[in-house]
């Protein structure tokens, strides 16, 4: 990012439109940041955020990239794991808010398929046809607004060998845990016919966590661990967003002194700040969610392994 322009400040305390100008493209970079880290929470936490409206957001965001915990999954995979994706949709009866939905999980799945580096394949099927409708019931995707009209279908089927694994109808509402189910599907199915368990392996520190968090672990069902496991995570999130709040603002105060100043080089300072205010607490946010997968696998294991 170049300098911010330099103003001089008019008697008075008027400032000229050119540094007007300034501080408006220094306070938009604020407003991306905390829109940026307020989308970084709401995709890895679901249950917190479930009656949050998703028209608030942009209208067809990209996702995220991958987290740490499922690039993990992804390069211990022995055996080819193949993902068939089913958006057969009716123009006609589903909203346009799902059709962009689709097209999201979309390119989330294109995502999991270059990361996995030739070890997972998505076969897509959009056609509505009666073969469309065989094969979706067959994977164990569910149907939808048949009072409608057409038989829609919007699921994904992941299948390793013998093994498949089905979400079976999916829905924007749930999309922050999209890609946490997804990566759990995959490694489920693909332990039938690993050899090594493709599930990150728990370490000792992870464990520790999970402990930590759940004291009592074994009275509690693997459904109300998971629920305090993304308890504690919302927690950690809102609390790593108020200190890149903190910073923020005074990344923001050393850009309106810096220009006071009239300094090229201080305001140069204070945007380079802030960007790395941002860099770092993305790395945050995404490693408190990459943290949280883990710590939710490692319960997994446990109340599996429990006797």
């Amino acid at each position: 990012m170049n300098a911010l322009p330099t103003n001089r400040i008019e008697t008075g305390g008027t400032r000229r439109p050119g540094q007007h100008a300034g501080a408006r493209i220094f306070i938009l970079a604020l407003v991306v940041f905390f829109a940026g880290a307020a989308l970084s929470a709401l995709w890895f936490y679901r249950d917190a955020f479930r009656a949050a409206p998703i028209a608030s957001a942009p209208e067809n965001p990209a996702p995220p990239p991958l987290s740490d915990a499922t690039k993990e999954v992804l390069r211990h995979l022995d055996s080819p794991v193949e993902i068939h994706f089913y958006s057969v949709l009716d123009a006609t009866s589903v909203t346009p808010s799902v059709q962009a939905y689709a097209v999201r999980v979309d390119q989330l799945l294109g995502q999991y398929e270059q990361a996995a580096g030739g070890r997972l394949k998505v076969t897509r099927c959009d056609a509505a046809a009666a073969s469309s409708a065989d094969a979706a019931s067959a994977d164990g995707i569910r149907a939808f607004n048949i009072d409608k009209g057409q038989s829609c279908f919007l699921g994904i089927a992941v299948v390793c060998g013998s093994q498949k694994e089905s979400l079976s109808q999916l829905a924007p509402e749930w999309e922050p845990a999209l890609e946490a189910d997804l990566t759990r599907a995959i490694g489920r199915a693909a332990e039938a016919k690993a050899a090594e368990h493709p599930l990150p392996r728990t370490d000792a520190a992870t464990l520790a966590a999970v402990r930590r968090s759940i004291p009592n672990l074994e009275a509690v069902s693997l459904e109300d661990g998971t629920k305090i496991l993304r308890d504690a995570q919302l927690a950690q999130f809102k609390q790593a967003v108020e200190e890149m709040k903190a910073q923020a603002k005074d990344a923001e105060q050393r850009f309106i002194q810096a220009q006071s100043d009239q300094s090229a080089a201080g305001q140069q300072a204070a945007t380079e700040q802030l960007r790395k205010i941002q860099a770092d607490g993305t790395a945050k946010l995404q490693q408190i969610g990459a943290n949280s997968q883990l710590q939710i696998a490692a319960l997994q294991q446990l109340k599996k392994t429990a006797p």
